[in-house]
């Protein structure tokens, strides 16, 4: 395993099948990662070598500028026939809309898709690619998301946000002078979605002590490794092209990891919460939002405040009770309804499936947390640094830090943390804070101004 986490943080790598002393076999699909100073001009070559014959190339005005066109010229230059499609919207949204427009402009001759683009263009690409079964190639334009490697695109379907289960690419390509042009603002974003790592590792290893989740190590120690090459990055101001190389390494290897692990807990837990509940109040009151990565950053450094606020508690087991005892999940459905809109009933519904408000099991949790209390603490000690030095960090790199420099309330950022632990199906520290019956005590760290 070790051997494959070193070739993980090369420019290239094959598809992997690797026994692991968890007792899986992790698998990985992608069968080719190029990430290199002029890859554009090894498409052509990565295209025929993959089978594909004629090409469907997807791509926005921002990405076609950036990467787009000079792949349409190779393509053409190989004598390879490919139709494309650019979405002519300044602003795309993942959802019907656009995966619509970009399968009615598919040629049913087409047996390749490329992808030109980071996060919305490579959603949109994979649910093609699912659709018509044909393989799929993403090519980066911004290092500024982890989604490249996954099987999986975040759309918004019916108005709410979800994540849909959609096919991994085959092959991933990287330019790294495409990728050091790319807006500092998408350049911060890839930094805030590697941050966010902290926390789901950290969180990861926590459910596996409270619930007996399912937790490989060497998977962790993958990202762990990946993330400390990328925080050696001291400025977004490249003196050479693959300088850059460390940033989207981690955020392809943290794609791998999940795509190994066959969740997302390597590489998300409460900090992506905070932000995808952002994102829903936006679709649903047109309230503010940030790039996915950049919202990660803030809600990062949020999260390593929630941690040191737990880290400082001894639990007391009948104010947890008392507290769970009196809890009223028809008023907490009756908050989430007024804080989400439309969305909150996918939420109500998880806990009629999910039952986390359940006392049974509330009982069972609260004695396997009070019993490894010490446990516990080591492990947001060992996982977790100082918040301040996460934001001095990001503050050097230019990013914001705060929820009130995304245009966040106090409001929006303590209802976004009450709510986070209705998310998904995954136990993270709002959850612990819950079962500790401190939840309500704990939201005056989540604001918007310290």
């Amino acid at each position: 395993m070790t051997e494959i986490m070193e070739n993980l943080s090369v420019d290239g790598i094959s598809g992997a099948e690797i026994k692991c002393r968890c007792g899986k076999m992790h698998k990985n699909q992608i069968k080719e990662i190029i990430i290199e100073r002029g890859a554009l001009a090894k498409i052509p070559d990565i295209i025929k070598k993959h089978g594909g014959s004629n090409v469907y190339v997807i791509a926005d005005r921002n990405t076609y500028a950036a990467a787009g066109e000079t792949v349409c010229k190779n393509i053409e230059r190989y004598n390879l026939p490919y139709s494309l499609y650019v979405f002519d919207s300044e602003r795309i949204e993942p959802d019907e809309l656009a995966v619509g427009k970009a399968i009615m402009h598919y040629d049913g001759k087409c047996d390749f898709i490329v992808g030109i683009g980071s996060g919305t263009i490579n959603d949109i690409g994979k649910m093609v690619a699912c659709i018509t079964g044909k393989p799929y190639m993403i090519v980066a334009t911004a290092p500024s998301m982890d989604g490249y490697a996954s099987a999986t695109s975040s759309m918004i379907r019916d108005g709410i946000k979800v994540s849909l289960g959609t096919v991994c690419p085959c092959v991933i390509v990287a330019d790294t002078e495409v990728l050091c042009n790319a807006p500092k603002i998408l350049l911060q974003a890839g930094i805030g979605d590697m941050l966010a790592k902290y926390i789901s590792i950290c969180e990861w290893r926590l459910s596996h002590l409270i619930t007996g989740e399912y937790y490989c190590e060497e998977i962790a120690s993958m990202v762990r490794n990946a993330l400390k090459n990328c925080m050696q990055i001291e400025s977004l101001e490249f003196t050479e092209p693959d300088d850059i190389k460390p940033v989207i390494e981690g955020l392809i290897i943290s794609g791998i990891a999940m795509s190994f692990a066959g969740l997302s807990r390597p590489a998300s837990g409460m900090e992506h919460y905070f932000s995808h509940l952002w994102d829903m109040r936006a679709i649903e009151f047109n309230t503010p939002s940030a790039l996915h990565g950049i919202q990660c950053g803030v809600a990062t450094v949020l999260c390593l405040r929630v941690y040191e606020f737990i880290a400082r508690l001894v639990p007391d087991r009948k104010k947890a009770c008392d507290f769970v005892n009196s809890f009223s999940l028809k008023e907490w459905n009756r908050f989430l309804a007024g804080f989400l809109g439309r969305s909150a009933e996918g939420l109500i519904e998880l806990e009629r499936k999910e039952r986390k408000y359940n006392p049974e099991s509330h009982a069972k949790r609260l004695d396997i947390i009070v019993n490894n209390w010490d446990e516990i603490v080591k492990i947001i000690s060992e996982e977790l640094p100082p918040a301040e030095q996460v934001e001095k960090y990001m503050k050097k790199l230019g990013m914001p830090t705060m929820p009130k420099e995304l245009g966040f309330s106090d409001g929006e950022v303590q209802g976004a943390f009450l709510a986070t632990k209705d998310i998904r199906d995954k136990y993270i520290g709002s959850r612990l804070l819950w079962d500790l019956g401190l939840l309500d005590e704990a939201k005056h760290v989540c604001r918007s101004v310290w």
